[in-house]
C-alpha cells in the first residue's frame, strides 16, 4: 500500500520536520484530485516496502520530529495501525491525513493514542459532497469523523481545496457552520495538474483576492483560518 516516500518535509506537519509516507488507493474519486496515479493506479514496489520505508525513516529520525501518513486514503490500509506503532517505537510523532470516510478506524487509532495530529479534508458543503468526491458518499460518516476529531483532544485541522464550481462562498459558510467555532480550517489553492478528471486541468484556480474573501468568511464564523 505504500507507494511513495519523501525524506523530509518542512510544510506537511505544522511546526515539525517530517518524512512523508504516501499510501496508495482511495475510495473517493474527487475529479480535481492531483494525485491521480496514486488514487487510480497505486503500484507498491520493493523500493517502498514497509521495511525499506521504516529503515529510511529511522535513518532520518535524528533530523525529524514526526512522520506524515497521507494518501490516497491511509485508513483503507489494513496494516496502518501496526505501521504507526513501529513509527512510534522510533520515538517519532504521527500526523494522519484522511478524508474521514472511515470513522471507526479513525476512532480506534485515537483511542489507542497513536495519533499526534490529524488533518481531515472537507471536500465541500455536505449537500454537495458526492459531487465533489466523485462517488456516492455516506455523509453521516463524514459528520461522525468531524465529531470524533473535534472531541479527541488531539491537535487537528480541517482543510478544503477551493475548487471553482465545487467550493463557493455558500459552501464555505456551510462548512464553517458544520465545524463550529474555535476550529481551524485551512483553505488550499486548487492545483489543475494531473487531475483525475482531465476537464479540471482547464479550470483556473481562484485568484488571491477570492481566496482572501473566502478566508474572511471563516473569520466571521469564529474559526481560525489560513490560505496555502
Amino acid at each position: 500500500m505504500i507507494c511513495g516516500f519523501k525524506s523530509l518535509s518542512l510544510i506537511d506537519y505544522p511546526g515539525q520536520i517530517a518524512p512523508v509516507v504516501f499510501v496508495g488507493g482511495c475510495n473517493f474519486r474527487c475529479p480535481f484530485c492531483h494525485n491521480a496515479d496514486l488514487v487510480l493506479h497505486p503500484s507498491p514496489t520493493k523500493e517502498f516496502s514497509e521495511e525499506n520505508v521504516l529503515m529510511r525513516i529511522e535513518s532520518a529520525k535524528s533530523l525529524a520530529d514526526g512522520v506524515v501518513i497521507t494518501g490516497g486514503e491511509p485508513t483503507l490500509w489494513g496494516g496502518l495501525e501496526s505501521f504507526i506503532r513501529r513509527i512510534r517505537k522510533l520515538g517519532l510523532k504521527v500526523k494522519l491525513d484522511t478524508n474521514g470516510s472511515l470513522p471507526p478506524v479513525l476512532e480506534h487509532l485515537i483511542e489507542e493514542g497513536l495519533l499526534d495530529y490529524i488533518a481531515m479534508d472537507i471536500k465541500t458543503s455536505i449537500a454537495r459532497y458526492s459531487e465533489a468526491a466523485g462517488v456516492s458518499v455516506d455523509v453521516s460518516a463524514i459528520l461522525k469523523s468531524v465529531s470524533i476529531i473535534k472531541n479527541a483532544h488531539v491537535p487537528h485541522e480541517f482543510r478544503t481545496t477551493c475548487v471553482p464550481g465545487l467550493v463557493e462562498e455558500d459552501d464555505i459558510h456551510a462548512i464553517c457552520q458544520m465545524l463550529g467555532q474555535n476550529e481551524k480550517l485551512t483553505l488550499q489553492y486548487f492545483q489543475p495538474d494531473h487531475t483525475i478528471d482531465q476537464s479540471y486541468s482547464q479550470v483556473k484556480p481562484y485568484p488571491p483576492e477570492v481566496m482572501e474573501r473566502l478566508l474572511s468568511i471563516i473569520t466571521i464564523h469564529g474559526l481560525a483560518g489560513k490560505v496555502i
